[in-house]
């Protein structure tokens, strides 16, 4: 398996040694981690777990582990030249042991079945045209990764308060968060003037303008509405931000196309108001649910938000190295309406062609397709796999203040398996 999480939980592995008494030097390799998840894994479904005995086995040396109980952790990691944290995440390694979604969710399966069913019944409970309109979005090859956050933040940070089972809020939240994003999506769709998402029609194609952005419309006024009626003032006003932070990255991307002058913090800015503003509310809505301390809290929204924007740096990245086919979507479309991601702030430090290029709109024949070359033969798209990196590492090492446990070691392989995405 890779090497992120024997990393990052190698100060786990060491406690669990002490806990038991065992004497063998023998260590314990993510295999070993993996082991113990799968044989607990029935017990922390359930909310369980956080104190079974089980026995694992390597070799000849065997450990009972009486307690879950944490130790203050240590981090495997180290400063690089700018000052970021790094867990010595290794692209490279990231195609070899290959995540895939399904695996990835697979200890809130149950838990995104039951999201599914309440979604339909949430959005259809009104207007069947509407619900039309969702369900093509909803049915376009989704991972329903905001809501598997929320399930997976909930449960690890539950385990911290001895919460033995998931609340309504906590699902209500996870329903929220997924209708929000899906409006997003419809939203966006129709601005972009897009024809494609994930390689179906989108909603305003099939539709028509006009029911798509009712659609949307609909689907930001049901969840505003289920929100308030979890009456928690702090996870309202977080929600209601990101609802807010959604039109204000929408303003910021109109507002700086085709310029070159964009700086990387205003794409940080923006990306956050887009994507990451989501997610990290998200884990730290279910924290809040969970009944968790302030400090697990903000670690929860900051792996969130790290790993948001490591999210859309990956997705800024694969804009230029994937096909139309792989995308869902055309190539490069980002470049061509004039939205200057990384690879290309990047590549604009180097390249004064391609300020040329960019500022005349592609205004010549072939212009477009040199600027991508210029893109790609600049180092643009290798820096912007190292900041896509720098927030993953950030995004770990914000999960060192949970306990062990299946569901950390799935938020865990979410940032592996976004990394993976460029690998």
């Amino acid at each position: 398996m890779m090497s992120v999480t024997s990393r990052s939980l190698d100060f786990t592995a060491k406690n669990w040694v002490a806990s038991c008494g065992c004497s063998s030097n023998a260590s314990f390799e993510r295999y070993s981690v993996r082991n113990y998840a799968k044989l607990s894994s029935r017990g922390w479904s359930r909310g369980y777990g956080a104190r079974k005995s089980v026995c694992c086995k390597r070799g000849s040396t065997q450990c009972r582990v009486s307690s879950m109980k944490t130790a203050e952790p240590t981090v495997n990691g180290r400063l690089n030249s700018k000052g970021l944290f790094s867990t010595g995440l290794d692209l490279k390694n990231y195609s070899e042991t290959p995540i895939s979604p399904a695996k990835l969710f697979e200890v809130v399966a149950d838990d995104l079945i039951t999201l599914n069913k309440n979604l339909k019944s949430i959005v259809g409970a009104e207007n069947p045209v509407l619900m039309s309109a969702a369900e093509q979005i909803f049915s376009a090859g989704g991972k329903r990764m905001r809501p598997a956050l929320v399930f997976l933040v909930s449960r690890a940070t539950a385990e911290l308060v001895g919460l033995k089972e998931l609340t309504l809020k906590h699902r209500r939240l996870a329903e929220i968060i997924e209708m929000i994003h899906t409006a997003s999506l419809i939203h966006d769709d129709v601005l972009d003037e897009s024809n494609l998402r994930r390689g179906k029609e989108t909603v305003h194609q099939l539709f028509g303008t006009r029911v798509a952005v009712l659609a949307g419309d609909f689907m930001f006024a049901q969840s505003s509405w289920y929100l308030a009626n979890l009456e928690n003032l702090d996870v309202i006003k977080l929600i209601s931000q990101v609802i807010k932070d959604f039109a204000s990255g929408e303003i910021k991307q109109a507002s700086s196309l085709f310029d070159c002058d964009v700086q990387l913090e205003e794409y940080l800015t923006k990306s956050y108001y887009k994507t990451a503003s989501l997610i990290a509310a998200s884990t730290k809505g279910a924290a809040i649910f969970s009944g968790a301390d302030n400090s697990i809290i903000e670690k929860m929204y900051e792996y969130g938000r790290n790993l948001g924007l490591s999210f859309q740096v990956v997705d800024d990245i694969l804009d230029f190295t994937q096909t139309a086919e792989q995308l869902g979507k055309p190539a490069a479309s980002d470049l061509a309406k004039g939205n200057l991601t990384a690879p290309v702030i990047f590549a604009l430090e180097k390249e004064q062609k391609l300020r040329d290029i960019i500022e005349s709109e592609f205004s010549e024949t072939g212009s477009f397709d040199e600027a991508i070359a210029l893109v790609k033969g600049s180092g643009g798209i290798e820096r912007a796999q190292e900041l896509a990196k720098e927030k993953a590492d950030l995004a770990l090492q914000n999960l060192q203040c949970l306990p062990p446990s299946v569901f950390r070691l799935a938020l865990e392989d979410m940032v592996a398996y976004n990394l993976q995405r460029i690998a």
